[in-house]
């Protein structure tokens, strides 16, 4: 039963939180989705998120956040920087210093503004990369900052904090979403739409965990 409630979805176009709007959509009686463009390597990204929110009747939030790719030099930012895994324990060159803790803060005003207690973000810690603020301690801890500096009571939802890839398919697939995440959503780091170019950390990441939930729900 869904609840008579409004969440707000941290909305990229990708995998992730194609299947996290899902999950609220199942869960909420009323979902919108923010989308944040800091002039990221491809704004194919936007595009893709606005068209899977018209598809899918979402009122669409799309905030500007370009001042962040003005203070992170990175992969994400950067054309003329490579993608490519940490070494030696590192950080990947796709990490943004401080990219979660400002659109979560940003989506908390903007829940505040929409009426939305209820914010859901696709970060995850099995599949999360290296990045420290895809963390659940990170997320825990900023639900209490958000609460005290806006007198709130916001509650952020990671649905797909302790799954790995192949149960984020497995999820997509409970949700009745498997071909519109498989066909829809844009995860490659060289902005290809749907499989992906194959070779980036991002389209390995998604393509394993694809090969390994096929196989097991073959094997059903």
């Amino acid at each position: 039963m869904k609840k008579n409630e409004k969440a707000l979805v941290v909305f990229s176009g990708g995998q992730d939180s194609t299947t996290c709007l899902f999950w609220a959509m199942e869960r909420f009686e009323e979902v919108e989705a923010v989308t944040f463009d800091y002039n990221q390597r491809h704004s194919s990204e936007i595009e893709c998120a606005k068209t899977i929110a018209e598809e899918l009747n979402i009122r669409h939030h799309i905030l500007d956040m370009s001042l962040l790719n003005q203070l992170a030099p990175n992969a994400l930012t950067r054309d003329d920087i490579e993608v490519k895994d940490g070494e030696g324990g590192g950080l990947p060159s796709t990490f943004v210093p401080g990219r979660n803790l400002l659109f979560m803060s940003f989506a908390g005003v903007l829940g505040s503004q929409v009426g939305a207690r209820h914010i859901i973000t696709g970060v995850c810690e099995t599949d999360f990369s290296g990045y420290p603020d895809c963390r659940d301690i990170f997320v825990k801890s900023l639900n209490v900052t958000l609460n005290l500096s806006m007198d709130e009571d916001f509650v952020i939802h990671t649905p797909l904090m302790w799954l790995d890839k192949a149960e984020t398919w497995q999820l997509a697939d409970e949700l009745g979403a498997f071909g519109f995440v498989r066909e829809k959503t844009l995860t490659c780091y060289n902005g290809i739409i749907a499989d992906g170019c194959g070779e980036c950390p991002a389209c390995r990441l998604r393509k394993n965990g694809l090969d390994e939930y096929l196989k097991v729900r073959k094997e059903q």
